[in-house]
């Protein structure tokens, strides 16, 4: 047997010599052959290993090589077309491409073209993102996202099948994978030697194969329907290059790379003889020694636990104590620009509140004049509007102008008042109903706004309190502020009061909304530094914790009272000076 082996290799290598030698000779051609004199063979242009254009420009990957092996041992000249897959498939059916040289088979397409004998397998699986839900098969791919190769198998056979998710179809399946990374479809399904490749060049790290064989198909050659001869050109060719073990060395090189290497186990059993034994030993010495350590490395890591604890809280206490810095400079800024603005404000509404006693004077001299001139002459025009309607109207707008510019000037004084920088804070008697009543003028216009039912009653009698009146008036803003905000609509009402508790000897103002409540869970939380729950909307948390650092500093205390739905109320309470204090 051995010896008929060596006669056969030679005479089966000289008859294939001889058949290549007949095939390409001119007289071969002349002979109705149905091979055109240069085979247009098409491709994917980006379908790597298998078929792709390298950074040359030029073919390159396992379906050229292979093709050129085919097109050598069987004299065919070749030239490669690589383009987008839909466009390849339609261009054989045209006619502009002789032979795809990589397609994989099933019954649908095998109605469309003619298969070779195939030349590799592709298995495809379905790559997720390294944060996506486990699968554990196609059908938990329902109402999903799914990115497809275009005209790729896979899209045929979900296409097929009636897929409930959404396909997202891609010219290549880089582009596939691509979208996977981004976020911008759920799960791709791909082959997983060009995945994997295209993993690798592109370094998409977030993404791996979830379920690694969905579906395995034969990788052929295809031929335009009833293309008979030159397919079994190539089936002959690619016979002829496995018997030499060409086909071998193409496949080791472009495919071998990318596949798991085949578990020898005598040779792991050989050095598990070799390796575990001696570790087993080293590793039984390590336990022993390092029981020895256990209880030193414990006290050890308790105590670095516990200075890292306390040098993360120093580190938060320290950050918190620059945010504040930074919005207290913030602040500062702001009081200085209000300033300025109130003095430019203030100028011309002390010219209108010169000139409008002028007016309404001068409107009182001429007022007999007109009149007059009425009774005599009948009605006549003054500044669009007759004379009988505009002598009742003259004085009602003279006066409201006046009222309008005292208005403004207690409003821009005010103001002043309160962002005037108060370095020594100094404390000095003030009436509690005064307080609160020019801090809601401060609010007005956010308050109108907010909400059409205000109720505001003072107390008849509240002794005075020892304060420094802007920091207590900065309070009563912000809560009002805040209860403005908690409204859901306009209807929703906000109810003030002040009262005397001499049981405490204390001033108290409460603040009560109709708004939506606070969570049980945050209401040990309100005074904390940044703590909001308005972080959308702009806020900052530092309002009830700057409240509540003014209100202890003046020996007073705030106190929350709220459930979701029903509404908030604040109680502010401050020491009132007793008679013994008076001075």
């Amino acid at each position: 047997m051995h010896l008929n082996k060596l006669f056969i290799w030679p005479l089966y290598l000289c008859v294939c010599v001889l058949q290549v030698l007949t095939w390409s000779s001119p007289a071969f051609a002349d002979k109705g052959s149905g091979v055109p004199a240069s085979v247009i063979v098409g491709g994917d242009r980006d379908y790597p290993p298998y078929e792709f254009i390298d950074k040359n420009g030029q073919p390159a990957g396992f379906n050229v090589e292979l093709t050129r092996a085919i097109a050598e041992v069987m004299g065919m000249k070749v030239q490669f077309r690589l383009g987008g897959w839909a466009e390849m498939r339609s261009a054989l059916q045209s006619g502009r491409v002789d032979v795809l040289e990589g397609m994989s088979y099933s019954e649908e397409r095998a109605s469309e073209v003619d298969f070779s004998l195939p030349h590799a397998l592709v298995n495809h699986a379905v790559f997720a993102r390294s944060d996506s839900p486990v699968i554990t098969s196609v059908e938990e791919l329902r109402n999903r996202s799914v990115a497809v190769h275009r005209s790729g198998i896979m899209h045929d056979i979900l296409r097929q099948q009636g897929f409930s998710g959404r396909l997202e179809l891609t010219d290549t399946p880089a582009d596939a994978l691509r979208l996977l990374a981004a976020g911008k479809t759920d799960y791709a399904i791909v082959a997983i030697l060009p995945g994997m490749y295209i993993i690798r060049e592109l370094k998409l790290s977030n993404i791996h194969p979830t379920i690694r064989n969905v579906a395995t198909h034969r990788y052929c050659f295809a031929v335009k329907k009833g293309n008979d001869e030159l397919l079994s050109r190539f089936n002959e060719g690619l016979a002829i290059v496995r018997k030499t073990g060409q086909y071998q060395v193409i496949y080791n090189k472009w495919l071998g790379v990318l596949e798991p290497e085949h578990v020898d186990w005598k040779t792991v059993a050989k050095y598990g003889a070799v390796v575990v034994i001696p570790l087993v030993l080293l590793l039984g010495g390590f336990a022993l020694w390092s029981r020895t350590l256990h209880r030193q490395v414990a006290v050890r890591t308790a105590d670095l636990t516990r200075e890292i604890a306390e040098r993360k809280h120093a580190e938060e206490e320290l950050r918190l104590n620059q945010q504040q810095l930074v919005q207290a400079d913030k602040l500062a800024a702001l009081g200085v620009l209000v300033s300025g603005v109130a003095h430019e404000i203030n100028n011309p509404t002390g010219l209108i509140l010169l000139d409008v006693p002028i007016l309404k004077r001068a409107h009182g001299d001429i007022d007999g004049i007109l009149e007059e001139f009425y009774q005599a002459h009948g009605d006549f025009m003054v500044g669009g509007l007759p004379y009988s309607e505009m002598r009742q109207e003259i004085p009602r707008v003279l006066d409201e102008m006046q009222d309008g510019a005292k208005r403004i000037k207690r409003i821009v004084n005010d103001l002043k008042d309160f962002a005037r920088r108060d370095d020594v804070a100094e404390k000095q008697q003030v009436d509690f109903n005064t307080v609160v009543e020019t801090a809601l003028r401060l609010v007005e216009p956010t308050i109108r706004k907010a909400t059409r039912h205000l109720q505001v009653e003072y107390a008849d009698w509240i002794p005075p309190i020892l304060a420094n009146s802007q920091r207590i008036e900065q309070v009563v803003v912000n809560l009002v502020l805040n209860a403005c905000q908690a409204l859901p609509d306009p209807e929703r009402g906000i109810y003030i009061t002040t009262r005397y508790n001499r049981a405490t000897a204390s001033a108290i103002v409460s603040v009560h909304d109709e708004g939506i409540g606070i969570a049980p869970e945050n209401l040990s939380r309100l005074t904390d530094p940044f703590f909001t729950t308005k972080r959308e909307s702009g806020g900052t948390g530092l309002g009830l914790s700057v409240s509540d650092g003014i209100i202890k500093d003046h020996g007073g205390q705030l106190h929350f009272k709220s459930s979701p739905g029903t509404g908030t109320t604040v109680t502010l309470s401050l020491p009132v000076i007793r008679e013994e204090q008076m001075t």
